[in-house]
């Protein structure tokens, strides 16, 4: 593995959020006219490349992963390759993080950065480094670097390209998280939230069958349930979906359900309706960095004490709904709780489980709510927010917003007994986290230090395979 010292490797751009944090102020055209070639006497998880084409300068690039030549690398037997859809985002993060500092697990990331950014897995890797003991095995190595690749799950020619690097059975399991996921655009752009989470979804089960992984834990919602005739909410509850990003979770979890009774004695699954996650990783490394104006009231609580959005109050979406306040309640669960809860699932699917022996059918498949079980109202959300910041929230109560529902809380129960799921971060734990990730990042990963980051594409013609890469 690692480059031939005769190579010479475009850097080319990936997009705005490429030449705008890495570039520093050069032009695009001059990114890409950039070549590198690497020293191959050097150990390929910390290959010196200098960049010449920089009006002088040079600049160090570690690179996490050289994917040149996959098939050539034999990898350890006891690590399982496990693809994560959505990688780069929020919660795949953190879910990569959790599988990570197993050391059990070679993680694969998809992602098209519609909504994040590869500098995410940049620092995640950086984590898990930090976390290995000093004798270290080479296998506990290489289970802390990440394969990365930029891929469109809509186009399925993107998408067989990242299994064809592994071969038939080559990749273990999947962990699909990645979707649109405002449910207020979805009322507005609703066709493009179907072909997107429901076409990328089937798209990707079709080529996991063609390369014989049938495996998959699929990242459900809350919002399947629509507004539940019970609180709290066990996974029996009727599903009704009040918003086609609701409906498009549902049609998902039809369409995996539907595969897995097709074919009971081939495919595994499990569906993770999760609830509110919040939060970051306590070491302000990665967190949530949402583009644009934040759609959830956490993420947006911290913008506005952090200064990046200048509303001068928050607004409140009513206050007539029948809870303690008359603002609406969701179940909060830290984002680490809940990638465990993805770790477990994935852990369930292994052939010694014993999760699938009280289906009701022969197909394997189930579906876990992952929250704590306690609700929090808008305002409680409020309080607790000034409590972490210090920053003294004006709000105002306008009408209701379309879509919400009352309350969402969880009955994870279930998950409990079957999986030994249990969200155990408090609410301060979360905002804590949470401000400590705002704080270390006032601009998200798009900060103004002097470490940029980007894609270092093995396959210039279409830039869909590369290397994450840090730059110095």
């Amino acid at each position: 593995m690692g480059w031939s010292r005769a190579r010479t490797i475009q850097v080319a751009g990936a997009g705005p959020d490429w030449t705008n944090t890495v570039r520093k102020g050069r032009t695009r055209s001059e990114f890409d006219a950039v070549t590198a070639e690497a020293d191959a006497s050097l150990p390929s998880d910390k290959t010196q490349c200098a960049l010449q084409g920089l009006g002088g300068s040079s600049l160090s690039i570690f690179v996490l992963y050289t994917p040149y030549h996959i098939s050539e690398y034999t990898m350890p037997e006891s690590l399982r390759r496990v693809l994560v859809t959505g990688g780069a985002g929020y919660i795949g993060s953190h879910v990569i993080y959790s599988l990570q500092d197993t050391r059990r697990y070679k993680v694969i990331s998809v992602d098209n950065h519609h909504n994040s950014t590869p500098k995410s897995l940049v620092r995640v890797a950086e984590l898990a480094r930090s976390n290995l003991p000093a004798d270290a095995s080479e296998q506990d190595k290489d289970s802390a670097e990440i394969d990365a690749f930029a891929a469109d799950l809509t186009k399925p020619e993107e998408v067989r390209k990242v299994f064809e690097r592994y071969g038939k059975g080559g990749i273990w399991g999947v962990v699909h998280i990645a979707a649109y996921k405002a449910v207020g655009e979805s009322t507005e752009i609703p066709l493009t939230y179907y072909a997107n989470n429901v076409g990328a979804t089937i798209t990707l089960l079709q080529i996991m069958a063609e390369f014989d992984c049938t495996r998959i834990v699929y990242s459900s919602s809350a919002t399947v349930y629509g507004t539940p005739p019970i609180i709290p909410i066990p996974e029996t509850t009727r599903l009704e979906a009040q918003s086609p990003y609701g409906k498009t979770k549902i049609m998902c979890e039809t369409v995996i359900e539907d595969l897995c009774n097709a074919e009971p004695k081939t495919w595994r699954a499990l569906s993770l309706r999760y609830f509110n996650p919040a939060g970051a990783h306590p070491s302000g490394q990665i967190g949530e960095d949402p583009r644009g104006r934040p759609g959830n009231l956490l993420p947006l609580l911290a913008h506005m004490a952090i200064g990046r959005v200048k509303d001068p109050k928050l607004n409140v979406f009513g206050n007539d709904y029948p809870t303690p306040d008359g603002t609406c309640v969701r179940d909060y669960l830290h984002v680490l709780d809940l990638a465990k809860g993805h770790l477990l699932a994935l852990d369930a699917l292994a052939p010694q489980s014993k999760v699938f022996d009280n289906c009701p059918g022969e197909g394997r498949y189930k579906a876990y709510n992952l929250g704590k079980g306690k609700g929090m109202s808008v305002l409680q959300i409020v309080d607790a927010m000034r409590k972490a910041t210090a920053y003294d929230y004006k709000y105002e109560i306008i009408g209701r917003r379309k879509g919400d529902v009352p309350d969402l809380t969880a009955d994870p129960a279930l998950a409990e007994r079957e999986l030994g799921f249990k969200a155990q971060q408090t609410l301060e734990t979360m905002c804590r986290d949470l401000w400590n990730w705002q704080t270390k990042n006032p601009n998200g990963y798009d900060g103004d230090g002097s470490v940029g980051f980007g894609i270092f594409w093995s396959n210039t013609a279409d830039r869909s395979t590369g290397s994450v890469v840090m730059l110095r």
